[in-house]
């Protein structure tokens, strides 16, 4: 269990380490093709130290690769520019957002599939403008308002992933309580309400709701998100969010838990088409 930044260093590390085996490269041919010592590339490979960007753009090139969508998530775990030196659209936000957010704004935008067990709040990645904004003011109350406006702006940000191309794979179970929870009102809820049904028409949508009728189940853990990313899937990573922080669970022992107990919960919550009647039925008495 780790914080953002340490899993992004040590999974990092771990895919150059692998990409160097590839090449057919030791640690010291690769450190003396882009002049370095040989104990650099070793605790960037180990996680001991961060790495720039720059960095990591010399070794790729010093292990030939030249898969554009690799290069830019591994730059990204990085936290450097893009392929063409441009920041990610985040950094404008650097000194509002904590860093475990930034931390997992970066690893969201490049996943290709998320899943996760919400029993609080509806996502980020579906929240209406109102809702996020009630949500932001509740969970940070005495905030700003130009702060909850640029919160806000991050929160609708974010779900560009849901229209980028190919777009992230987002499949979604909501516990019963989160459609109860009449946050910011009944006019913003039925908006967030209609929401939820207009984002299930995405072919890369996928929501089902997780009635109080299925009685007990493992989801009375609590909420959580499961990362996985293109081509790589040791760096899939489960997200627990804190009151201050993020918890990062990168075991295969711990992710495979986790992948076991959102199928259960697949199986325990309602279809999808009957989800979509069980919120319409919500919607049309908000």
């Amino acid at each position: 269990m780790q914080y953002g930044p340490a899993v992004r260093r040590r999974k990092l590390g771990a895919e150059l380490r692998a990409l160097r085996g590839q090449a057919g490269l030791t640690s010291g041919e690769a450190a003396a093709r882009v002049g370095w010592h040989q104990s650099k590339v070793s605790r960037i490979e180990t996680g001991r130290s961060g790495v720039r960007a720059a960095d990591v753009r010399l070794l790729l090139e010093a292990y030939e690769v030249d898969d554009p969508q690799l290069r830019e998530l591994l730059v990204v775990l990085a936290g450097g520019e893009d392929e063409n030196g441009r920041h990610h659209w985040w950094h404008a936000y650097r000194g509002l957002l904590p860093p475990a957010y930034r931390d997992f704004i970066s690893l969201e935008s490049q996943a290709c599939r998320v899943r996760t067990l919400e029993t609080t709040v509806v996502p980020g990645l579906l929240q209406t403008p109102d809702y996020a904004r009630a949500v932001t003011r509740a969970a940070l109350g005495g905030l700003p308002e130009e702060q909850v406006r640029a919160l806000v702006q991050v929160r609708l940000a974010r779900q560009d992933v849901l229209r980028s191309e190919p777009p992230l794979r987002l499949s979604v179970i909501l516990d019963e309580a989160v459609l109860r929870r009449q946050i910011g009102g009944p006019e913003v809820f039925a908006g967030q309400l209609r929401r939820l049904r207009e984002a299930a028409q995405l072919p890369q949508v996928r929501i089902q709701v997780l009635p109080f009728a299925a009685g007990e189940h493992i989801g009375l853990i609590g909420p959580f998100v499961i990362l996985s990313f293109p081509n790589i899937s040791d760096l899939d990573v489960v997200v627990l969010d804190h009151l201050t922080s993020s918890l990062y669970l990168e075991r295969k022992e711990d992710l495979q838990a986790y992948t076991d107990a959102f199928n259960s919960l697949q199986g325990k919550a309602l279809s999808v088409q009957d989800s979509m009647d069980f919120i319409a039925g919500l919607g049309d008495g908000a």
